[in-house]
């Protein structure tokens, strides 16, 4: 075998060269993207407000449900990663009239018993309720009960549409949430992206119409900031 070949022999040939240096940006990627998230989570670690020491704002209502384990369950929590949009799915009823059913959930008995509640109700005017304090679990958004805000829209007919008063109230909340909770407009999700239910009934059927709201939530971030 002359000098030459056995040169050629020893080299490595062009596909093990491209196969190692496809490995190398694939780990060196894995570990960017890992770095990333790691990051992302200590900021959120240390930038994590206190829930239960946010103070509510004046132009919304407390109106607490007392504690019972069907509605207002009384688990704490530390964390809010998502703000979840939910319609009531009971036509022209009221934010009061959606509160008292959360609370009439506590007098059930026997094992056919519901649980359900929301942190918030927007009502068809746009007045705003809150039922749960945020630092506290509420029955809507399983499995992501423990780390979501829930927020309850009425509306006035089987469509599921809100009303112009509920979307600005909507918009109004999820920006202060957001400024509250260090949180953006991608961490407002409906309940359809949870589990697949069609709910909020008019925004799963009209995507455009989500999007459209998204971005208003969008602005209203921005401006609240």
């Amino acid at each position: 075998m002359t000098e030459d070949k056995q040169i050629q022999k020893k080299m490595p040939s062009r596909r093990k060269i491209l196969f190692l240096f496809l490995t190398d940006v694939i780990l060196l990627a894995a570990i960017l993207v890992t770095g990333g998230m790691l990051f992302v989570r200590s900021w959120r670690d240390k930038n994590r407000p206190e829930l239960s020491a946010i103070q509510a704002p004046s132009w919304y209502t407390q109106d607490f449900l007392s504690p019972n384990p069907y509605s207002r369950p009384g688990i704490k929590r530390k964390e809010i990663n998502s703000i979840v949009v939910h319609y009531v799915a009971n036509p022209g009823t009221s934010a009061k009239q959606n509160r008292s059913y959360f609370q009439s959930l506590a007098n059930q008995t026997g094992e056919d018993a519901t649980s359900a509640s929301s942190h918030y109700i927007i009502g068809i005017d746009g007045e705003i309720v809150q039922c749960i304090p945020l630092d506290e679990v509420a029955y809507a958004n399983y499995p992501r009960n423990d780390d979501t805000v829930s927020i309850e829209c009425c509306h006035m007919d089987s469509s599921g549409e809100f009303s112009e008063e509920t979307k600005e109230s909507l918009i109004k909340l999820v920006s202060w949430l957001c400024r509250e909770l260090n949180l953006s407009e991608r961490d407002v999700i409906r309940h359809y992206d949870v589990v697949g239910k069609n709910c909020p009934k008019y925004y799963v059927e009209h995507e455009d119409a989500w999007k459209e709201l998204k971005q208003q939530m969008k602005k209203g971030i921005r401006e609240a900031d």
